[in-house]
Formats: C-alpha cells, structure tokens, sequence
C-alpha cells in the first residue's frame, strides 16, 4: 500500500511515519513522507503534482496550523490553511479514487457541555474558536470532495497531543515548574480545563492499524484512555522529573489569550479493529519519560 503523510516533520506526521516505515504493508520503500515542498498549506494547489507524481493510495493529512492563538488572530489565514487547503487535496484524491483520512481535532466541539459526558462521533459539532471553525470546515470539505465520486474518506480526531519534536506542553510545564522553583514561587495551574493527554506515537499506532484493516472510513476519536484537567497533566510531570515546587490551581481566565479553548474537550474514544483502546495517558507518560528527562537535560547543556 502507497501512504503518503502530509505534514511529515510535525509531531504526529513525524511519529505516523516511523510507525509506517515498520508496518509491513507499506513495502520495503515505506510510507511517502510529503514536507512543506509537496504540500504548501499556502499553495495547496500544487498538490495535483504530488499525487500524480507519487501515485499513493491513500493520503493522511496530518499537516495544519495548529497555533491555536495565532488561528484567532488571523483566523482567515486559519481558514484559507486548515479549511481551503484540505478542500483542495480531498478533491485532489477524490479525482483519483486515492483515499483520505484527515486529522482534525478536539475543538471542534465548543466544550460547554456540563453532563461530563465525552464528546462521540455524531455529536453536533460546534467550534467556539478560529481553530477549530477551520478543522470543522476541513472536516466538512473533506467529506463534500467524495459525494459521488470512488474513494474513502475519513475523520481521525485527536487532542493534547504530546511527544517530539519542539516544545510540548510535558516541556514547558517542566520549563515553568523549574524557574517557579529556583524563585521560590508558586506555580498556577489551570484546573478548569478538561482533556485527555494523548501520546503522538499511539495515535501513529491507531492510524496505521485503521489503514491495516482498510477501516478508515468515518470519523474516528483517537485519544487515550482517561480524563485529566491540565493541572492534573502537570502534577503528573512535575512528581516525575522531582521538582518540588508550590501548585496553585487557577482558572484558565488567569491569562489573556487570543483563543479560547473549550473547558470540556473530552473525546470518547472509538473502537479500533482489534478491540483494544489506546492505553491510559498515564502509561503513556511513563515510557515518554526517559525521552523528556533526556530532552530536557540537552536543552539545559
């Protein structure tokens, strides 16, 4: 099978890649890791090229402009990146018979809901922010490309994704907790917004299983197992890496932002082929932790 990844050096496109290259149905020459030059969120109309060039049959599109403030303060540019580009590569495939699987996000839901009850596939979706109004119209642009036309689409949703490269939120929470503690301050921690920390290798691993079994069709909810507040994540990593610092939880309206993420942006995850979830974001955090420990201690010298 030909899988070509867009947004191959990001966090996800990067772990969807290195899982690829080891599944044997990718062939000896592995998965089409397509950069920036095959695929220009700003251009997208070169992609024509990418696809007859490289003949995939399936495309994940992992590439997006995923700085959620810089998407509200420009939010046509977040519309033209994540919407209009994403319209142009599904109707790309569709044309073809290539399928797709898009890689949208948690914000699409507004996060009011007050049941505490996870977000499923066919809930409405409903974004109360620019990022994620342009993962919506992705989605939606995605699904029109295939309305009578060979090919199948589908939705992988995600949220708080974790892992390498650059700087994730493990990092700049271990980052904060150490000058918090070096000045002897307390450290705040938002406590009014819920999620669930989801490692970029497992969400690599969920996707190439759904590509495995040709079960990519539809809308998937790829997150681990398990509900936290990001103070909750932080506690997580400050008590492995040692730091002993002052915790206090405030809420998220302590800081001005451009965005507004939702305060309930819990997914329910989605059976995958073989039945077994993607294992609790505790777990998860253990094995990347000699990976952070390590990342860490190079930043510092």
């Amino acid at each position: 099978m030909r899988v070509a990844v867009t947004g191959s050096t990001g966090r996800l496109g990067s772990a969807l890649v290195r899982a690829l290259s080891d599944a044997p149905f990718t062939g000896p020459t592995g998965p089409l890791a397509w950069t920036r030059a095959d695929l220009d969120l700003d251009a997208p109309t070169g992609v024509d090229e990418a696809l007859d060039r490289d003949r995939p049959e399936v495309v994940v599109h992992t590439a997006a402009w995923t700085d959620v403030d810089a998407c509200a303060r420009d939010p046509e540019l977040a519309m033209r990146r994540n919407g209009v580009a994403t319209g142009h590569l599904a109707i790309g495939c569709a044309t073809r018979g290539i399928d797709l699987l898009v890689v949208s996000t948690n914000e699409v839901f507004d996060g009011t809901r007050i049941d505490r009850r996870p977000y499923a596939p066919d809930d409405e979706v409903k974004p109360a922010n620019p990022y994620g109004a342009s993962k919506a119209a992705g989605e939606d642009v995605a699904r029109a490309a295939y309305l009578n036309r060979r090919g199948t689409v589908g939705i992988a949703r995600t949220a708080w994704l974790y892992g390498p490269p650059g700087p994730d939120f493990p990092r700049k929470i271990a980052d904060a907790a150490r000058r918090a503690a070096s000045a002897r301050e307390t450290l705040p921690l938002v406590g009014d917004e819920w999620g669930t920390p989801t490692y970029a290798a497992d969400v690599a691993d969920a996707i190439v299983e759904l590509l495995a079994e040709n079960s990519t069709g539809g809308i998937h909810h790829l997150v681990a197992a398990g509900v936290a507040s990001r103070a909750d994540w932080a506690r997580d990593v400050i008590a492995r890496l040692g730091i002993e610092v002052a915790i206090d939880e405030v809420p998220g309206s302590t800081w001005r932002r451009a965005s507004t993420p939702p305060a309930w942006g819990v997914l329910a995850p989605t059976p995958l082929p073989s039945g077994e979830p993607i294992r609790p974001w505790q777990q998860a955090m253990a094995e990347y932790e000699p990976f952070l420990k390590r990342a860490l201690a190079a930043a510092a010298g």
